[in-house]
This record gives C-alpha cells, structure tokens and sequence, in this order.
C-alpha cells in the first residue's frame, strides 16, 4: 500500500496545535467573519474545534489534546499581551539613558533586549522565552533607576509576571508533545484533510482583514506556527 504524503512539514501535533490556535482566533471573531461567509456561521468554528480535538484524541492520544490546547492557548495570550510592554519597556531605555551609552547599552543588555529583542519581533517564542528570563533575573539591578527616570513600575510588573506565566506555559506544553502511536496512512489523510481546511480558512480570513495586520496574522499557518515555535522537519512520512 502506497504511503500518504503530508502536505505540510511539522509534525503533526503540532499542526493540530496551530490549527487548534487558528480556530480559536476564527471563534473570538465568528460574528465578522460569518458575515462576511455564510458557510463560517456558528457553529462552523466550534464543530471545527470539536473534530480537532477528536483528531488529537483518536490519533495521538487521549491524554495530551486539552491539556496542549489550553497551554497553547495561554502561550498565545501571554506573548500578545507583553509584546508591546517590552517595546514600551526598551523605547524609555533607550531615551532616558541616550547621554550615558554605556549605562544603556549595560541595561539593554542584561535585560535581554540586545540579544533576544529582534527575535520577538519576529514572533520567535523561544527568544520570547530567552528575553522575559533575562529580564526577570537581572531587572533588580536597574529597576530603582529606571523608575526615577519615569519608566511604569506597572509596566515593569507586568513583564516579570508574564515571564513566568510564559515559563510555564512552554514547560508544560513542550512536555504534552510527542507522538504515542503509529500513523496510519487513513490517520495521515485525516491530518491533511484538517491542515488543508485550516489553510483555506487562512487565506480568505487573511484576505477578510489585509487592512488589519495583527488580525490579519492570526490567520497566518505560517506566522502562528512560527510563534509557538513549531520547527519543521526533514521529511514527514
């Protein structure tokens, strides 16, 4: 018997992750999107989420789907949420301390900004990951000084705590990965059949929301995969 082909290059849990992700974004925003596609209205994206999870559950194993969705979903959450609180976080540094360059790039550095920041940028959870652990360990250093130049104790707050929700959440969802069960070929057609569904949902939802980037790039396979750190592999078979 002729071996199906994957047509995507992760593994498959996590493109079940992605997907499940995906869906999620399609349910927050279900009431725009079924106008603007009468098949997508309720309950299209909950049945969709529905069949995801008895995808995980039949083909990977009972124990890991709710378990990798909430942490997937918490990953999500934590990462949009503190995102824009390190760009807020690194604009004042580089402003309050631009006559003392040393100072800055000392501060910049040991918070993680230098080496980690660029990553976030590009949605990279491991760098993500990399710079809120540098932060949390080095900002006793600084944090005195930084609020005496005006910088948000608040704000400074809200990044520790988000470094060791993220801590979690990737421990967590790291350790429910790892595929129990042989693939069948009937399994792997299955898996094709969600991914290619999920991509269409991607490419019109995308298109539904070019004028809104952040939107817009929930509904990119690539860019959440990217996020959630999803390597690809070699070759799936």
């Amino acid at each position: 018997m002729e071996k199906e082909t994957r047509n995507y290059r992760i593994k498959d849990v996590d493109m079940l992750v992605v997907s499940a992700a995906i869906v999620e974004s399609a349910l927050k925003n279900e009431t725009f999107l079924a106008e603007k596609r009468s098949t997508w209205a309720p309950p299209y994206f909950k049945n969709l989420s529905i069949e995801i999870d008895s995808i995980f559950n039949n083909y990977l194993g009972v124990d890991s789907a709710k378990n990798m969705r909430a942490q997937t979903k918490l990953l999500l959450e934590v990462m949009l949420f503190v995102e824009p609180l390190l760009s807020e976080i690194k604009v004042q540094i580089i402003e309050d301390f631009k006559y003392e360059p040393k100072l800055q790039k000392e501060i910049l550095t040991t918070l993680g900004f230098e080496a980690y920041h660029k990553g976030v940028q590009n949605d990279d959870q491991e760098s993500m990951v990399n710079l809120l652990y540098a932060f949390r360990t080095n900002i006793g250093t600084h944090r005195a000084l930084m609020m005496q130049k005006g910088i948000s104790d608040k704000t400074i707050k809200g990044i520790v705590e988000s470094a060791e929700k993220l801590k979690n959440a990737n421990v967590a969802q790291e350790g429910s990965k790892g595929q129990r069960k042989e693939i069948t070929a009937e399994g792997v057609k299955v898996f094709n059949g969600m991914y290619d569904r999920v991509i269409s949902i991607c490419k019109i939802a995308s298109n539904f929301y070019k004028n809104n980037p952040a939107l817009r790039d929930q509904f990119s396979f690539s860019k959440v995969s990217k996020a959630l750190n999803m390597k690809p592999v070699k070759k799936v078979v």
